[in-house]
């Protein structure tokens, strides 16, 4: 299949940074683990790949297990822990931990930032979008929602990844642990139970002496987007989706972003 994608590569004062946008992704403290040994990971919201650690908070999410096959394994801790996944006895196979978070608010003061984020995310003709529904540009309101995916390898990592049903989800195609992935890593990206033919996946990645690099890319026309990977080098990829919704009563969101996101390694 021919990769469809935009290579662009931001720096360290990026549009991202510009834009305001703060992703949320899983991330693992081991992206390969022996069998029987610890699974942890941490939760975290930031920018360029940095971010900060949240704790198991219970009321945060509506979703948190970890799935090898058909068996689905809740998360479960305590209230605060940090890392929020920690989680032993998994046998071996591909994990793959899922997370959707409660939905959150979020108020945009300054019109132009929320012009920024949404251009940066690719999330159409806002401006028009928003004068066809005669909504004001002052104190745009918008609900947002995490659905994050993460693959980890217990033992060999055997495995394959699949869709579990949230509103917006990435899907790896590629195992990154046991396939070859000289022709890049390639993912279906799902909105509201159809694949999304043409359609921006950011993609950050971090290799070995910490350095980030951010690159935007497409899906084709299959909905299936091909990320270039390289061994040694930790990845996230994420896809951000507006839906347009009618408030009940006065402070009550007029958009909601539905953010998918994937995290994985690809080992020496």
């Amino acid at each position: 299949m021919k990769p469809v994608y935009l290579a662009l590569t931001i720096a360290a004062l990026a549009v991202a940074g510009k834009a305001g946008a703060h992703e949320f992704w899983i991330d693992p403290v081991d992206f390969t683990v022996a069998p029987g040994d610890t699974l942890a990971a941490d939760l975290r919201v930031g920018q360029e790949f940095s971010g900060a650690a949240m704790s198991y908070l219970p009321r945060n999410f509506t979703t948190f297990d970890v799935r090898m096959g058909e068996a689905i394994t809740p998360v479960e801790g305590r209230f605060g822990d940090i890392p929020a996944l920690a989680m032993d006895g998994l046998s071996d196979g591909l994990a793959v931990i899922v997370h959707q978070t409660t939905a959150n608010q979020l108020t945009w003061s300054e019109w132009e930032r929320f012009l920024n984020f949404a251009d940066h995310k690719d999330l159409g003709d806002v401006t028009a979008m928003h004068a066809d529904r005669g909504l004001s540009q002052e104190d745009v309101t918008e609900d947002y929602i995490r659905y994050a995916k993460s693959l980890v390898a217990i033992g060999g990592g055997a495995g394959e990844d699949s869709r579990v049903g949230m509103v917006t989800e990435l899907v790896a195609l590629t195992n990154p642990y046991t396939d070859d992935i000289s022709g890049g890593v390639q993912m279906e990206l799902w909105y509201d139970n159809a694949l999304q033919p043409d359609y921006q996946v950011e993609l950050f990645a971090e290799d070995a002496d910490g350095e980030i690099t951010i690159t935007l890319h497409r899906t084709d026309e299959d909905g299936i987007v091909t990320l270039p990977v390289e061994p040694g080098v930790t990845y996230m990829a994420d896809a951000v989706f507006l839906q347009a919704v009618e408030p009940a009563e006065e402070g009550d969101a007029i958009w909601i972003t539905h953010w998918a996101n994937m995290t994985f390694a690809v080992p020496e």
